[in-house]
């Protein structure tokens, strides 16, 4: 068989040349020439223009069926889901190794089996009766859980397949689940991949909530490929200190819902209980007034958290190499914020260590909080306790100026109701809430006067 030809041609005119060269010979346009593949045997037998069956479209200006959410029974998993599970739908749920994702996404399985709801638990970690035991410590033996300990999702999908879908399937975790038509152990990029198609097609199809438990790495990211996140509907992370009693359910992705909502959680010898309020979690313990502690009133989602910002200054004998320390903040955020003090306010942190931190294990990324911790910082420079019941909020510039945030009016509402009575942010923040006092700062040198002044 004769090789084909090849021909190029130019996506300005349509003319046709042998060989590719810059300039057009028919419309002289510069690098508009294009290859065309030949047709061959091999095209031929691939093309995928005709062979299909139609797909069904459905006009989306037209009333639908909406799917209805279903709640899990618990309050602060559907605060992070958004609402509720929403039918179908693909949830992937990563943390570190004993942080609690077996032991929620069991309490959530017999909530969905004892309001009526099929639910189906297939653990590739631990045997049925492994799982039984977990469940009677956390008092859920009663609950009717389809239980199972399996890996492979051809099993899985075929034992399914002779029932009637459930409402919630476990999989706990993907990261143990192989497919015999793909080579490779469980838990490689291709098996995660591949099995995890399978089982979110199943899902899709039949109007399934499917629960995906993943393993994290060293550094805290959900293992395997990275095309696993883009699969599912929802991320969730699961995360806390052991060294502390609670636990965070974050969102990080939500096609259903907010992102970056989250659901507190304190970990009992029944199980994960929810906590209602947490800002009483991470405010314990501030009966005395102490030199560079000030409250912060952090947004998750649509959520306010109140939190506190310890700040420590040391001061070196001359010579001596100063720390930065930071735990729960950005380090680099506090570095800039050392450097406005010191250029716009004249302070001096050259000749001191700094230690900083959130109390509770608790981790900041709202900008907001550059007041509350420049706060504690001039606080504990100065060794002048900042009121016990002020709440600081605001983003610093590098030019010395207290930026406006968002969502002033709720970080003061919350505070109201937590008993404190005045508010400091930036000057063209929102109006002060009933019963809460605020106080406007322009810029950083303001702070700073209103802290180490005697009056």
């Amino acid at each position: 068989m004769a090789k084909p030809k090849r021909r190029f041609i130019c996506q300005a005119c349509g003319g046709v040349s042998t060989r590719w060269q810059g300039q057009c010979p028919d419309c002289s346009e510069w690098n508009t020439l294009a290859e065309d593949a030949p047709q061959t045997i091999f095209s031929s037998k691939h093309d995928l223009s005709s062979g299909g069956r139609p797909i069904l479209f459905t006009p989306l200006d037209q009333p639908g069926e909406i799917p209805k959410r279903r709640t899990s029974g618990i309050s602060e998993f559907d605060r992070a889901l958004g609402g509720g599970f929403v039918p179908g739908s693909a949830i992937l749920m990563g943390g570190d190794p004993g942080i609690g994702k077996s032991t929620i996404l069991l309490q959530v399985s017999a909530n969905v089996a004892k309001a009526g709801g099929l639910s189906v638990y297939v653990s590739g970690e631990e045997a049925a009766g492994q799982v039984r035991l977990r469940a009677e410590r956390l008092g859920l033996s009663s609950a009717p859980i389809q239980l199972a300990a399996a890996t492979s999702v051809r099993d899985i999908l075929t034992t399914l397949g002779m029932m009637d879908p459930p409402a919630l399937l476990v999989i706990d975790s993907i990261q143990t689940m192989h497919s015999d038509q793909i080579e490779g152990a469980p838990g490689t990029v291709s098996q995660v991949r591949g099995c995890a198609f399978e089982l979110i097609r199943y899902a899709k199809e039949n109007g399934v909530i499917l629960v995906l438990v993943g393993h994290v790495t060293k550094d805290g990211s959900i293992a395997g490929p990275r095309v696993l996140e883009h699969m599912v509907d929802v991320v969730m992370s699961f995360e806390g200190e052991r060294s502390h009693q609670y636990r965070i359910l974050r969102s990080l992705k939500n096609r259903f819902g907010p992102v970056d909502e989250i659901g507190v959680f304190a970990m009992e010898g029944t199980g994960l209980a929810e906590v209602g309020n947490p800002s009483m979690l991470f405010l314990s313990g501030r009966e005395e007034p102490m030199a560079g502690s000030a409250v912060f009133p952090a947004m998750e989602g649509t959520r306010p958290v109140l939190v506190e910002i310890q700040a420590l200054i040391v001061r070196l004998q001359s010579g001596a190499t100063p720390r930065r320390a930071v735990v729960g903040w950005d380090s680099g955020r506090m570095a800039m914020l050392l450097a406005v003090l010191e250029a716009r306010c004249g302070l001096s942190f050259s000749s001191a260590e700094v230690y900083l931190n959130v109390a509770g294990g608790y981790r900041l990324s709202d900008p907001a909080a550059d007041l509350a911790v420049a706060a504690a910082l001039i606080s504990a420079l100065g060794d002048k306790p900042l009121p016990t019941t002020a709440v600081w909020f605001g983003e610093v510039s590098l030019a010395g100026e207290i930026r406006p945030v968002a969502h002033g009016s709720i970080r003061q509402r919350e505070s109201a109701k937590l008993g404190f009575e005045s508010a400091f942010g930036p000057s063209n923040g929102p109006p002060p809430e009933q019963g809460l006092k605020f106080s406007g700062l322009a810029m950083l040198p303001n702070l700073v006067d209103r802290i180490l002044s005697d009056a």
